[in-house]
């Protein structure tokens, strides 16, 4: 009798158990629904026109697309201009991020019109967490030493941004891009997010094998905490650019298009 209430006991606590985490993995591995907008946010050392190559292949698959003009002037700030962004949104929308800017989506991509989040070589903190640290946990990329810091804004050498942030792209084009980034307050490398969107909401990652900007495998090691769907893309940091049919072709997914 005793071995019997015993078994029994048990079976009882692994089912109530199991009725408590299924939530939590029905969460992360649940189908995003269909999506008919986008939201594009860029990283540090950029501004929107680093989403060109991407645009005209969500747009040509009938999607609404808004490239958010991230200030890079604070988390706050730059979370502002993203909600600015959402809130014109009539829908379902998936909220994409290069780099830095996943600081960004995981903090609030928890607002009901988000339908899944795609990571794009991006940073992807859990909520409060420092990342300054974990990343620490990994090879330094080669880019950090073209740093230039005045006034306690920041940009990228002309050798490190063509050698290290812009591997993988036609020499030319990253010319342009150079021309065009954007100044990076030295702060916000070390702002930490209120939320982690991703615990709850569909999650996509494009890692860059060839990356000097964030490592590799730290990308792999955000991807797999998530849980997210992940690809491997032999490109560099800049995959957006590079890759654009095979980053557009992950949004897609993350918005339940057929491509």
């Amino acid at each position: 009798m005793n071995s019997l209430s015993k078994t029994t006991l048990r079976a009882m606590l692994t089912a109530a158990m199991c009725l408590l985490t299924a939530p939590m993995a029905q969460a992360a591995t649940a189908a995003p629904v269909k999506a008919k907008n986008v939201v594009l946010v860029h990283g540090a050392w950029a501004d929107g026109s680093s989403w060109a190559e991407v645009i005209p292949r969500l747009q040509a698959a009938g999607l609404h697309v808004t490239a958010v003009q991230n200030p890079l002037s604070s988390l706050e700030d730059s979370n502002a201009a993203t909600r600015r962004a959402l809130a014109l949104q009539d829908g379902p929308t998936v909220l994409v991020a290069h780099s830095w800017a996943g600081t960004v989506i995981s903090d609030v991509g928890t607002d009901p019109k988000v339908s899944a989040l795609v990571y794009i070589a991006a940073r992807a903190p859990d909520a409060n967490e420092d990342f300054v640290a974990l990343s620490g946990k990994f090879p330094t990329g080669e880019v950090r030493a073209g740093i230039q810091t005045h006034d306690g804004y920041t940009q990228l050498s002309e050798d490190a941004f063509l050698k290290y942030f812009a591997n993988g792209v036609p020499r030319k084009q990253a010319e342009v891009l150079y021309a065009v980034q954007g100044s990076t307050a030295a702060s916000i490398f070390a702002g930490r997010t209120t939320a982690a969107a991703w615990h709850d909401k569909p999650s996509f990652y494009a890692v860059s094998k060839q990356d000097k900007t964030i490592n590799p495998d730290l990308e792999r090691f955000l991807a797999k905490r998530m849980n997210a769907t992940t690809i491997e893309l032999n490109a560099g940091h800049l995959s957006l650019v590079s890759h654009p049919k095979e980053v557009a072709d992950l949004i897609l997914a993350a918005a339940g298009v057929k491509k």
